[in-house]
């Protein structure tokens, strides 16, 4: 059978076989239903990591078959392997299948522009993890959960996959429009963290999905579904029991999301009393010395439907800035060339507005309640998008914050030698919002102010180089974004010279790259706030190794008229994937000289970040995954340690099956100051706690229930909180 596949012609694009009515598959993952005799194989596969340009190694041959019909696409995968027992995946989190996993990724763009692809990876033991992929800032989003199926057959070399994709979840023009475009990737990390893909990808592309290619006989599929409607009904109820410091109360609630997907082009969402409680807690993250405020990655599903299409960068909207809204309802429209998508929230108080100056973020508890609206549209070219956006957020009485926006980008070829890609943001706002100290929203004077950025991009074989410009005008303002500093000109430019496959002194590195990174911040008077100059290295070796250091040759500022102090500092950083069981080792160090903000003094002093994930296969097909993050912040004067500030975070899950897991996560924050003359700043001391206990059951994606125990504790406070939550989410 291989010498026949392997016969088959070089094509740019995927066969596939377009059935006229649904298929009848029992979804086993072992590809032995009739059908599967009439889908053409595709045997193409490319490596991409460690070494690009090549083809994949016999012993790791892949075929891809790939089936659709007016529900759903179905994929078949036949991965060779030499020795089962390498294989690795255990039961995870969803979500939580990455490189240190042998899996296969399936990526489609039913828009077909490139700029944006759906994605879901399988691994061995059949956990999935699924988002979307913007290309534009060559990132992924793993929230958006899609219905997909999956089944593995394990054999004695190697193994059998299949995955049903329905297409009420993929997002796709109405009428004529560009072919869908499809791509695979296999992970096999036994041998040296290999990456197959079916596309030639190089590393020098812009981007992950750049050379994704066509699936044929799509034509044939889609006008028999494009007007076939799909809904969605997901109910939730929430009964909390609390004791918080003493006080007893309970709460029920009963929520609802509701998608429906009328024709192909239309998506329409709604939420009514969505419960947020259940959110993951965030990662412990210290600010160290600095009052400058940081974002926080989106987890919940509404807010995420519609990604692709908003594409835009924080400063214009962060839906983290919507705290607890009594409903919510969002339109989203796709066409072949064009799309756009419409947004509105009716938000309770509690949340936080910042507003930003050079030097610090001030942050207010909102008092009352406030809506939120949205609107956002683009234009599609070959080498082009352009959009507008109006973002509003008002808070009655006059007090309301209106920013309307444009943004674009544009990638070419650069003489046949690389690519270039720029982006820009340009956005005025106008405010008449501002906070008493209860957090109460009053209004005031109109004040009006601008914001403009932009980016250049370029990557070749031998350069990968990025220049920004960011200007944030004095009383600039966006509540539904994420602005953490006004008033300010921000430049950075990073140049990086690849240099190859370099044979250094204790292991051969497959890339390696010499840096120099350039960063400048001054306020709109020409006060320089920060000013860094950092050569480095870069390179990517075995077990997923990436190693980066910096000299850091840097000033910075803590207030305005204050001195520029000297901040010289050595910057690194370590990713790798030791074992099979020590999946995932991260940590970020900064050693040197540090300002400290409040005192206005530099004193020795760093910034340490760790993180260890580890998978333990257990008997009876259990797993266990223990995840620990550790960080700490610190300045020292003369012999006195002054400043010091500490998180940690362990989150570990015991998995029964595939559908049951029980998650407990412990969390503990301190910080601290001492008295430091002259300045005889008072000394202050918080301490916080954490811990949970979190049962799941979850027969499908939109079908789980859930019960949980947590317990809070402030230092400053006597006692504790703590609740019992359950949940029920049911998907019709």
């Amino acid at each position: 059978m291989f010498a026949a596949e392997s016969e088959e012609p070089k094509r740019r694009s995927v066969a596939a076989h377009v059935a006229p009515q649904a298929l009848a598959l029992q979804l086993d993952g072992r590809l032995d239903d009739a059908a599967w005799e009439l889908a053409p194989v595709n045997t193409r596969f490319y490596q991409y990591q460690p070494e690009d340009d090549r083809d994949a190694p016999e012993h790791l041959r892949t075929t891809l078959r790939v089936l659709v019909d007016r529900d759903a696409l179905v994929f078949g995968i036949r991965a060779w392997n030499g020795d089962p027992k390498t294989l690795n995946g255990t039961l995870a989190r969803r979500d939580k299948v990455d490189r240190d996993q042998d899996f296969i990724g399936i990526w489609i763009d039913p828009a077909g522009h490139g700029r944006s692809a759906q994605f879901v990876r399988v691994n061995v033991a059949g956990v999935m993890s699924d988002g979307i992929y913007r290309a534009d800032e060559d990132e992924e989003d793993l929230g958006p959960d899609y219905p997909v199926e999956s089944a593995v057959h394990l054999l004695p070399d190697g193994y059998t996959m299949e995955v049903r994709w329905p297409l009420s979840s993929l997002r796709f023009p109405y009428g004529e429009g560009k072919a869908w475009r499809l791509m695979l990737e296999r992970s096999v990390p036994h041998e040296d963290n290999m990456l197959l893909l079916s596309a030639p990808l190089k590393k020098e592309s812009l981007h992950f999905i750049a050379e994704m290619e066509e699936i044929e006989g799509m034509a044939q599929v889609l006008p028999a579904v494009q007007d076939k409607a799909f809904w969605e009904f997901r109910p939730e109820l929430t009964q909390r029991f609390k004791r918080d410091y003493g006080q007893r109360s309970s709460q029920t609630s009963l929520g609802m999301d509701i998608s429906a997907r009328p024709r192909a082009d239309w998506v329409f969402n709604a939420t009514l009393n969505p419960d947020f409680s259940q959110v993951e807690i965030d990662a412990p993250t210290s600010n160290g010395t600095n009052r400058i405020a940081l974002s926080l990655p989106e987890k919940r599903g509404f807010f995420l439907e519609s990604a692709d299409v908003l594409g835009m960068r924080l400063p214009a909207f962060y839906s983290r800035t919507v705290a607890d809204p009594r409903w919510g309802m969002r339109a989203t429209w796709r066409g072949a060339d064009a799309d756009a998508t419409a947004l509105a929230l009716d938000d309770r108080s509690g949340g936080i507005v910042m507003r930003g100056s050079p030097y610090e973020t001030q942050e207010h508890a909102s008092a009352g309640d406030s809506k939120v609206t949205l609107l956002r549209a683009r234009r599609h070219g070959e080498e082009a998008v352009a959009g507008v956006f109006l973002s509003d957020r008002d808070y009655g009485d006059g007090a309301r914050n209106t920013v309307l926006g444009t943004d674009g980008q544009w990638r070419a070829p650069a003489n046949g030698e690389g690519h270039i890609q720029l982006a820009w943001t340009a956005m005025a706002s106008r405010t008449t919002s501002q906070f008493d100290s209860e957090g109460r929203a009053v209004a005031g004077d109109a004040r009006n102010s601008g914001y403009g950025y932009g980016r250049l991009n370029y990557s070749s074989d031998d350069w990968s180089n990025i220049a920004q410009l960011e200007v944030i005008g004095t009383n600039f303002a966006n509540d539904n974004g994420f602005v953490p500093q006004a008033g300010i000109i921000k430049g950075d430019l990073e140049i990086n010279r690849r240099t190859g496959a370099r044979n250094l002194a204790l292991f051969d590195a497959y890339e390696t790259e010499l840096h120099l990174g350039l960063h400048e911040i001054r306020t709109l008077s020409h006060e320089t706030v920060q000013r860094w100059v950092r050569p480095g290295v870069w390179f990517y070796a075995g077990h997923q190794t990436r190693y980066w250091a910096d000299l850091g040759i840097d000033r910075q500022r803590g207030r305005a008229g204050a001195m520029l102090h000297k901040t010289p500092a050595v910057h690194m950083g370590i990713e790798s994937t030791p074992s099979p069981w020590f999946v995932k080792l991260k940590g970020e160090l900064t050693l040197g000289r540090q300002l400290d903000v409040e005192a206005d003094q530099v004193g020795k002093g760093g910034n340490l970040e760790l993180e260890a994930n580890l998978r333990f296969p257990l008997a009876g097909g259990w797993s266990l995954e223990s995840d620990h993050r550790w960080n700490r912040s610190w300045v020292k004067h003369r012999s006195l340690q002054d400043f010091s500030d500490t998180g940690w975070r362990w989150i570990g899950t015991l998995h029964a099956t595939p559908r049951d897991a029980l998650r407990m996560i412990v969390q503990n924050t301190a910080s601290e100051r001492q008295d430091l003359p002259p300045q005889l700043l008072e000394p202050w001391s918080e301490r916080y706690r954490h811990r949970s206990l979190l049962y799941k059951r979850t027969t499908r994606h939109d079908r789980i229930v859930s019960i949980g125990a947590t317990t809070d504790a402030n230092g400053a406070l006597p006692g504790s909180s703590k609740g019992v939550t359950l949940k029920v989410q049911w998907g019709i």
